[in-house]
Protein backbone atom coordinates (compact mmCIF):
# COMPACT_ATOMS: atom_id res chain seq x y z
CA UNK A 1 0.00 0.00 0.00
CA UNK A 2 1.55 3.48 -0.91
CA UNK A 3 1.90 5.52 1.98
CA UNK A 4 -0.29 8.85 1.00
CA UNK A 5 0.96 10.73 4.11
CA UNK A 6 4.80 11.00 3.41
CA UNK A 7 3.98 11.48 -0.04
CA UNK A 8 2.63 14.75 0.70
CA UNK A 9 5.08 18.15 0.59
CA UNK A 10 3.51 19.61 3.35
CA UNK A 11 3.52 17.07 5.94
CA UNK A 12 5.62 18.64 8.43
CA UNK A 13 3.45 21.60 8.44
CA UNK A 14 0.26 19.43 8.80
CA UNK A 15 1.92 17.44 11.58
CA UNK A 16 2.50 21.41 13.94
CA UNK A 17 -1.18 22.10 12.54
CA UNK A 18 -2.64 18.60 14.24
CA UNK A 19 -0.80 19.33 17.41
CA UNK A 20 -1.73 23.06 17.76
CA UNK A 21 -5.63 22.04 17.53
CA UNK A 22 -5.20 18.61 19.21
CA UNK A 23 -7.11 21.03 22.23
CA UNK A 24 -9.85 22.24 20.45
CA UNK A 25 -10.53 18.49 18.80
CA UNK A 26 -10.82 17.22 22.12
CA UNK A 27 -13.09 19.45 23.59
CA UNK A 28 -15.48 19.47 19.96
CA UNK A 29 -15.39 15.92 20.01
CA UNK A 30 -16.93 15.82 23.98
CA UNK A 31 -19.39 18.51 23.22
CA UNK A 32 -20.46 16.59 20.37
CA UNK A 33 -20.72 12.86 22.23
CA UNK A 34 -22.92 14.84 24.90
CA UNK A 35 -25.32 16.45 22.13
CA UNK A 36 -25.54 13.19 19.82
CA UNK A 37 -24.71 10.27 22.29
CA UNK A 38 -28.34 10.02 24.77
CA UNK A 39 -26.09 7.33 26.82
CA UNK A 40 -22.53 9.80 27.27
CA UNK A 41 -24.91 12.61 28.40
CA UNK A 42 -27.15 9.88 30.83
CA UNK A 43 -23.54 8.60 31.88
CA UNK A 44 -21.92 9.80 35.83
CA UNK A 45 -19.42 11.84 36.09
CA UNK A 46 -16.32 10.09 36.29
CA UNK A 47 -17.24 7.61 33.23
CA UNK A 48 -17.51 10.41 31.51
CA UNK A 49 -14.52 11.31 32.27
CA UNK A 50 -13.13 8.18 31.33
CA UNK A 51 -14.96 8.09 28.20
CA UNK A 52 -13.54 11.89 27.37
CA UNK A 53 -9.84 10.27 28.24
CA UNK A 54 -10.06 7.88 25.32
CA UNK A 55 -11.39 10.38 23.04
CA UNK A 56 -8.13 12.54 23.73
CA UNK A 57 -6.09 9.72 23.53
CA UNK A 58 -7.68 8.68 20.10
CA UNK A 59 -7.20 12.18 18.59
CA UNK A 60 -3.23 12.03 19.94
CA UNK A 61 -2.47 8.61 18.79
CA UNK A 62 -3.59 9.91 15.19
CA UNK A 63 -1.40 12.57 15.64
CA UNK A 64 1.71 10.03 16.42
CA UNK A 65 0.22 7.54 13.90
CA UNK A 66 0.08 10.33 10.96
CA UNK A 67 3.78 10.97 11.98
CA UNK A 68 4.51 7.13 11.91
CA UNK A 69 1.84 5.00 10.39
CA UNK A 70 4.18 1.55 11.55
CA UNK A 71 3.10 2.10 14.73
CA UNK A 72 -0.24 0.93 14.46
CA UNK A 73 -0.69 -1.56 16.66
CA UNK A 74 0.60 -0.46 19.54
CA UNK A 75 -0.90 3.40 19.22
CA UNK A 76 -4.17 1.83 19.02
CA UNK A 77 -3.64 -0.82 22.31
CA UNK A 78 -2.68 2.49 23.64
CA UNK A 79 -6.02 3.96 23.42
CA UNK A 80 -7.77 1.70 25.28
CA UNK A 81 -5.16 1.12 28.13
CA UNK A 82 -6.32 4.65 29.14
CA UNK A 83 -9.68 3.50 29.79
CA UNK A 84 -10.30 1.68 33.51
CA UNK A 85 -11.16 -2.30 33.67
CA UNK A 86 -14.69 -0.72 34.85
CA UNK A 87 -15.31 1.18 31.62
CA UNK A 88 -15.75 -1.73 29.51
CA UNK A 89 -18.77 -3.09 31.98
CA UNK A 90 -20.69 0.10 31.67
CA UNK A 91 -19.76 0.74 27.78
CA UNK A 92 -20.61 -1.19 25.18
CA UNK A 93 -18.63 -2.58 21.92
CA UNK A 94 -21.31 -1.14 19.57
CA UNK A 95 -21.04 2.51 21.96
CA UNK A 96 -17.37 2.22 21.41
CA UNK A 97 -17.75 2.09 17.91
CA UNK A 98 -20.08 5.17 17.87
CA UNK A 99 -17.49 6.89 20.26
CA UNK A 100 -15.55 6.50 17.00
CA UNK A 101 -17.10 7.31 14.73
CA UNK A 102 -18.21 11.03 15.99
CA UNK A 103 -14.31 11.60 16.71
CA UNK A 104 -13.44 10.74 13.23
CA UNK A 105 -16.68 12.78 11.93
CA UNK A 106 -15.08 16.29 14.21
CA UNK A 107 -11.72 15.44 12.97
CA UNK A 108 -12.60 14.94 9.32
CA UNK A 109 -14.93 18.14 10.02
CA UNK A 110 -11.91 20.03 11.24
CA UNK A 111 -9.38 18.92 8.46
CA UNK A 112 -11.42 19.75 5.21
CA UNK A 113 -9.47 21.74 3.23
CA UNK A 114 -5.78 20.41 4.53
CA UNK A 115 -6.37 17.84 1.72
CA UNK A 116 -7.14 14.38 0.25
CA UNK A 117 -4.41 12.46 1.78
CA UNK A 118 -5.20 13.76 5.52
CA UNK A 119 -8.84 12.16 5.16
CA UNK A 120 -7.51 9.14 3.72
CA UNK A 121 -5.43 8.80 6.82
CA UNK A 122 -7.85 9.42 9.21
CA UNK A 123 -10.13 6.69 7.36
CA UNK A 124 -7.59 3.88 7.45
CA UNK A 125 -6.70 4.95 11.20
CA UNK A 126 -10.16 4.74 12.04
CA UNK A 127 -10.77 1.69 10.49
CA UNK A 128 -7.62 0.13 12.90
CA UNK A 129 -8.79 1.56 15.88
CA UNK A 130 -12.39 0.10 14.76
CA UNK A 131 -10.70 -3.55 14.65
CA UNK A 132 -8.17 -2.59 18.14
CA UNK A 133 -11.48 -1.87 19.95
CA UNK A 134 -13.44 -4.92 18.41
CA UNK A 135 -10.02 -7.12 20.11
CA UNK A 136 -10.29 -5.10 23.24
CA UNK A 137 -13.98 -6.91 23.72
CA UNK A 138 -13.21 -9.94 22.68
CA UNK A 139 -10.61 -10.34 24.79
CA UNK A 140 -12.78 -9.28 27.65
CA UNK A 141 -15.78 -11.78 26.62
CA UNK A 142 -13.41 -14.47 26.32
CA UNK A 143 -12.16 -13.84 29.92
CA UNK A 144 -16.01 -13.30 30.92
CA UNK A 145 -17.04 -16.31 29.59
CA UNK A 146 -14.35 -18.18 31.04
CA UNK A 147 -15.22 -16.96 34.55
CA UNK A 148 -18.90 -17.59 33.65
CA UNK A 149 -18.22 -21.32 33.19
CA UNK A 150 -16.23 -21.19 36.44
CA UNK A 151 -18.86 -19.44 38.29
CA UNK A 152 -21.11 -21.66 36.81
CA UNK A 153 -19.69 -24.98 37.72
CA UNK A 154 -19.25 -23.65 41.31
CA UNK A 155 -23.08 -22.68 41.73
CA UNK A 156 -23.92 -26.41 40.21
CA UNK A 157 -21.21 -27.81 42.62
CA UNK A 158 -22.99 -26.71 45.38
CA UNK A 159 -26.65 -27.64 44.80
CA UNK A 160 -25.18 -31.19 44.01
CA UNK A 161 -23.49 -31.43 47.34
CA UNK A 162 -25.89 -29.12 49.65
CA UNK A 163 -22.97 -26.45 51.08
CA UNK A 164 -25.46 -23.67 50.06
CA UNK A 165 -23.84 -20.24 51.66
CA UNK A 166 -24.86 -16.91 51.92
CA UNK A 167 -22.89 -16.20 48.75
CA UNK A 168 -25.25 -18.23 46.60
CA UNK A 169 -27.60 -16.10 45.77
CA UNK A 170 -24.95 -13.17 44.50
CA UNK A 171 -23.49 -15.95 42.69
CA UNK A 172 -27.04 -17.00 40.93
CA UNK A 173 -27.43 -13.23 40.00
CA UNK A 174 -23.80 -12.77 38.42
CA UNK A 175 -24.88 -15.07 35.91
CA UNK A 176 -27.84 -13.84 34.69
CA UNK A 177 -30.32 -16.35 36.14
CA UNK A 178 -33.81 -14.26 35.88
CA UNK A 179 -35.93 -17.60 37.05
CA UNK A 180 -38.73 -16.38 39.95
CA UNK A 181 -40.65 -19.44 39.75
CA UNK A 182 -39.74 -23.37 40.31
CA UNK A 183 -36.66 -25.06 39.30
CA UNK A 184 -35.76 -28.85 38.49
CA UNK A 185 -33.02 -30.19 38.54
CA UNK A 186 -32.24 -33.33 35.47
CA UNK A 187 -29.53 -35.78 35.53
CA UNK A 188 -28.28 -38.07 32.80
CA UNK A 189 -25.01 -38.87 30.68
CA UNK A 190 -22.90 -36.29 28.89
CA UNK A 191 -22.90 -37.03 24.88
CA UNK A 192 -19.69 -37.71 23.27
CA UNK A 193 -19.73 -34.41 21.50
CA UNK A 194 -21.75 -32.29 24.07
CA UNK A 195 -22.77 -29.32 22.47
CA UNK A 196 -23.21 -26.30 25.23
CA UNK A 197 -24.80 -23.93 23.34
CA UNK A 198 -27.23 -26.04 21.99
CA UNK A 199 -28.51 -26.35 25.38
CA UNK A 200 -29.04 -22.73 25.83
CA UNK A 201 -30.99 -21.88 22.83
CA UNK A 202 -33.03 -24.87 23.59
CA UNK A 203 -33.44 -23.61 27.23
CA UNK A 204 -34.49 -19.63 25.56
CA UNK A 205 -36.93 -21.29 23.03
CA UNK A 206 -38.60 -22.94 26.10
CA UNK A 207 -38.56 -20.05 28.07
CA UNK A 208 -36.39 -21.53 31.12
CA UNK A 209 -33.06 -20.68 32.55
CA UNK A 210 -30.67 -23.37 32.92
CA UNK A 211 -27.28 -23.93 34.64
CA UNK A 212 -24.78 -26.23 33.28
CA UNK A 213 -22.74 -29.03 34.94
CA UNK A 214 -20.13 -31.52 33.32
CA UNK A 215 -19.14 -33.72 35.61
CA UNK A 216 -16.53 -36.18 33.89
CA UNK A 217 -19.56 -38.83 32.44
CA UNK A 218 -22.29 -36.79 34.15
CA UNK A 219 -24.21 -34.55 32.94
CA UNK A 220 -26.18 -32.33 35.06
CA UNK A 221 -29.02 -29.00 34.00
CA UNK A 222 -30.61 -26.67 36.61
CA UNK A 223 -33.57 -25.74 35.39
CA UNK A 224 -36.30 -23.18 36.64
CA UNK A 225 -39.03 -21.11 35.13
CA UNK A 226 -37.56 -17.67 33.49
CA UNK A 227 -40.63 -16.25 34.98
CA UNK A 228 -40.25 -12.36 34.90
CA UNK A 229 -41.50 -9.55 37.48
CA UNK A 230 -44.58 -8.54 36.08
CA UNK A 231 -45.71 -11.30 33.88
CA UNK A 232 -49.46 -11.70 32.96
CA UNK A 233 -50.84 -14.55 35.21
CA UNK A 234 -52.73 -15.51 32.27
CA UNK A 235 -49.32 -16.47 30.59
CA UNK A 236 -48.08 -18.73 33.63
CA UNK A 237 -51.15 -20.96 32.70
CA UNK A 238 -49.30 -22.20 29.41
CA UNK A 239 -46.32 -22.31 31.11
CA UNK A 240 -44.86 -26.24 30.21
CA UNK A 241 -44.55 -28.74 33.05
CA UNK A 242 -41.40 -29.94 33.68
CA UNK A 243 -41.69 -33.32 32.26
CA UNK A 244 -42.42 -31.62 29.11
CA UNK A 245 -39.13 -29.65 29.42
CA UNK A 246 -37.38 -32.72 30.28
CA UNK A 247 -38.66 -34.15 27.30
CA UNK A 248 -36.82 -31.20 24.98
CA UNK A 249 -33.83 -31.03 26.41
CA UNK A 250 -33.86 -35.14 26.32
CA UNK A 251 -31.66 -35.41 23.18
CA UNK A 252 -28.78 -33.56 24.61
CA UNK A 253 -27.95 -36.01 27.12
CA UNK A 254 -25.90 -39.05 26.44
CA UNK A 255 -27.10 -42.75 26.56
CA UNK A 256 -28.32 -44.14 29.04
CA UNK A 257 -31.13 -42.79 31.41
CA UNK A 258 -32.13 -39.22 32.13
CA UNK A 259 -33.90 -38.83 35.65
CA UNK A 260 -36.12 -35.54 36.44
CA UNK A 261 -35.74 -34.97 40.41
CA UNK A 262 -38.49 -32.90 41.64
CA UNK A 263 -40.03 -29.27 41.52
CA UNK A 264 -39.11 -27.25 44.21
CA UNK A 265 -39.78 -23.64 44.92
CA UNK A 266 -36.42 -21.74 44.57
CA UNK A 267 -32.93 -22.25 43.26
CA UNK A 268 -31.31 -21.91 46.64
CA UNK A 269 -33.47 -24.74 47.28
CA UNK A 270 -32.42 -26.78 44.21
CA UNK A 271 -30.24 -29.10 46.18
CA UNK A 272 -33.39 -31.12 47.23
CA UNK A 273 -34.19 -31.93 43.69
CA UNK A 274 -30.72 -32.63 43.00
CA UNK A 275 -31.03 -35.14 46.09
CA UNK A 276 -33.91 -37.56 44.18
CA UNK A 277 -32.78 -36.90 40.68
CA UNK A 278 -28.97 -38.18 41.59
CA UNK A 279 -30.10 -40.68 43.60
CA UNK A 280 -32.94 -42.17 40.84
CA UNK A 281 -29.93 -41.96 38.29
CA UNK A 282 -28.37 -44.49 40.34
CA UNK A 283 -30.98 -47.18 40.47
CA UNK A 284 -32.68 -46.11 37.24
CA UNK A 285 -31.17 -49.23 35.62
CA UNK A 286 -33.29 -51.26 38.25
CA UNK A 287 -36.19 -50.64 36.15
CA UNK A 288 -35.82 -52.22 32.71
CA UNK A 289 -38.61 -50.67 31.53
CA UNK A 290 -38.20 -46.93 32.76
CA UNK A 291 -39.26 -44.54 30.11
CA UNK A 292 -36.43 -41.51 29.15
CA UNK A 293 -36.95 -39.36 30.87
CA UNK A 294 -38.19 -40.91 33.94
CA UNK A 295 -38.95 -38.84 37.04
CA UNK A 296 -36.82 -39.19 40.04
CA UNK A 297 -40.60 -40.35 42.58
CA UNK A 298 -41.24 -42.96 40.07
CA UNK A 299 -38.10 -44.73 41.32
CA UNK A 300 -39.28 -44.33 45.33
CA UNK A 301 -39.30 -48.06 45.86
CA UNK A 302 -35.84 -48.73 44.08
CA UNK A 303 -34.39 -45.72 45.91
CA UNK A 304 -35.95 -46.89 49.20
CA UNK A 305 -34.28 -50.69 48.71
CA UNK A 306 -31.02 -48.74 47.95
CA UNK A 307 -31.34 -47.18 51.24
CA UNK A 308 -31.64 -43.47 50.40
CA UNK A 309 -33.76 -41.98 53.50
CA UNK A 310 -35.14 -39.41 50.99
CA UNK A 311 -36.99 -41.99 49.38
CA UNK A 312 -38.19 -44.10 52.27
CA UNK A 313 -39.39 -40.78 53.60
CA UNK A 314 -41.35 -39.71 50.94
CA UNK A 315 -43.09 -42.98 50.54
CA UNK A 316 -44.72 -43.23 54.09
CA UNK A 317 -45.13 -39.50 53.98
CA UNK A 318 -47.47 -39.86 51.02
CA UNK A 319 -49.29 -43.56 50.55
CA UNK A 320 -48.36 -45.08 54.57
CA UNK A 321 -49.60 -41.98 56.55
CA UNK A 322 -52.42 -40.81 54.56
CA UNK A 323 -53.89 -44.49 54.35
CA UNK A 324 -53.58 -45.25 58.14
CA UNK A 325 -54.97 -41.91 59.01
CA UNK A 326 -58.16 -42.34 56.76
CA UNK A 327 -59.19 -46.01 57.92
CA UNK A 328 -57.24 -49.30 58.84
CA UNK A 329 -59.88 -51.29 56.68
CA UNK A 330 -57.76 -49.63 53.18
CA UNK A 331 -54.60 -50.96 55.06
CA UNK A 332 -55.57 -54.14 55.24
CA UNK A 333 -57.68 -54.54 52.59
CA UNK A 334 -54.26 -53.35 50.44
CA UNK A 335 -52.19 -55.73 52.34
CA UNK A 336 -54.47 -58.45 52.07
CA UNK A 337 -54.82 -57.91 47.79
CA UNK A 338 -51.06 -57.33 47.30
CA UNK A 339 -50.04 -60.45 49.29
CA UNK A 340 -52.73 -62.35 46.99
CA UNK A 341 -51.24 -61.64 43.57
CA UNK A 342 -53.59 -58.56 43.05
CA UNK A 343 -56.72 -61.55 43.16
CA UNK A 344 -59.85 -59.76 44.60
CA UNK A 345 -61.39 -63.35 44.77
CA UNK A 346 -58.88 -64.45 47.16
CA UNK A 347 -58.73 -61.07 49.02
CA UNK A 348 -62.47 -61.08 49.57
CA UNK A 349 -62.01 -64.40 51.02
CA UNK A 350 -59.33 -63.72 53.16
CA UNK A 351 -60.95 -61.02 54.39
CA UNK A 352 -64.68 -61.97 54.74
CA UNK A 353 -66.48 -59.63 52.20
CA UNK A 354 -68.09 -59.56 49.00
CA UNK A 355 -65.20 -58.74 46.28
CA UNK A 356 -67.40 -55.60 45.15
CA UNK A 357 -65.97 -54.75 48.60
CA UNK A 358 -63.06 -54.95 47.87
CA UNK A 359 -63.12 -53.54 44.42
CA UNK A 360 -64.60 -49.92 46.45
CA UNK A 361 -62.29 -50.13 48.46
CA UNK A 362 -59.30 -49.86 46.82
CA UNK A 363 -60.83 -47.72 44.50
CA UNK A 364 -60.69 -45.33 47.74
CA UNK A 365 -56.87 -46.01 48.20
CA UNK A 366 -56.88 -44.44 44.78
CA UNK A 367 -58.67 -41.50 45.78
CA UNK A 368 -56.71 -41.04 48.52
CA UNK A 369 -53.23 -41.72 47.79
CA UNK A 370 -53.50 -40.98 44.26
CA UNK A 371 -51.75 -44.59 43.06
CA UNK A 372 -53.48 -47.47 41.80
CA UNK A 373 -52.98 -50.92 42.91
CA UNK A 374 -54.39 -52.99 40.05
CA UNK A 375 -51.22 -51.73 38.22
CA UNK A 376 -47.95 -53.99 38.30
CA UNK A 377 -46.05 -51.13 38.96
CA UNK A 378 -47.96 -49.13 41.46
CA UNK A 379 -48.00 -52.04 43.14
CA UNK A 380 -44.67 -52.58 43.55
CA UNK A 381 -44.69 -48.99 44.92
CA UNK A 382 -47.46 -49.20 47.40
CA UNK A 383 -46.29 -52.89 48.75
CA UNK A 384 -43.16 -51.06 49.16
CA UNK A 385 -44.63 -48.48 51.18
CA UNK A 386 -46.70 -50.53 53.27
CA UNK A 387 -43.49 -52.45 54.28
CA UNK A 388 -41.57 -49.52 55.36
CA UNK A 389 -44.39 -47.92 56.95
CA UNK A 390 -45.27 -51.45 59.04
CA UNK A 391 -41.65 -51.05 60.10
CA UNK A 392 -41.38 -47.57 61.37
CA UNK A 393 -44.86 -48.20 63.11
CA UNK A 394 -44.99 -49.39 66.94
CA UNK A 395 -48.33 -51.14 66.52
CA UNK A 396 -48.09 -52.81 63.58
CA UNK A 397 -51.69 -53.37 61.47
CA UNK A 398 -53.34 -56.69 62.68
CA UNK A 399 -54.59 -59.23 60.10
CA UNK A 400 -56.89 -61.80 60.33
CA UNK A 401 -55.30 -65.57 60.28
CA UNK A 402 -55.26 -67.50 57.21
CA UNK A 403 -56.92 -70.21 58.46
CA UNK A 404 -60.47 -69.15 59.13
CA UNK A 405 -62.90 -69.49 57.25
CA UNK A 406 -66.40 -68.09 57.13
CA UNK A 407 -69.21 -69.56 58.58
Amino acid sequence: MTDTTSASPDKAATLTWLRRISGDLATATLQRLEDSLPWYAEMPPARRSAVGLVAQAGITSFIQWFDDPTSTPWIAADIFAAAPRELLRSVSLQQTLQLIRVTVEVTEERVAGRGEHVREAILLYSRDVAFAAADVYARAAEARGLWDARLEALVVDSILTGEADEELPSRIAALGWHGHGEVCVIVGTTPPQFDIDLVRRTARKLAVDVLVGVQGSRLVLVVGRARLAGRPEEDIDDELSFTEIAQALEPSFGPGYVVLGPAVAALVDASQSARAALAGFAVARSWRSAPRPVEADDLLPERAIAGDPLAKQTLIERIYRPLQAHSTDLISTLWSYLDNGRSLEATARELFVHPNTVRYRLKRVSEVIGWDATGPREAFILQTALVLGSIGTAEPVRRRPMNRRPR
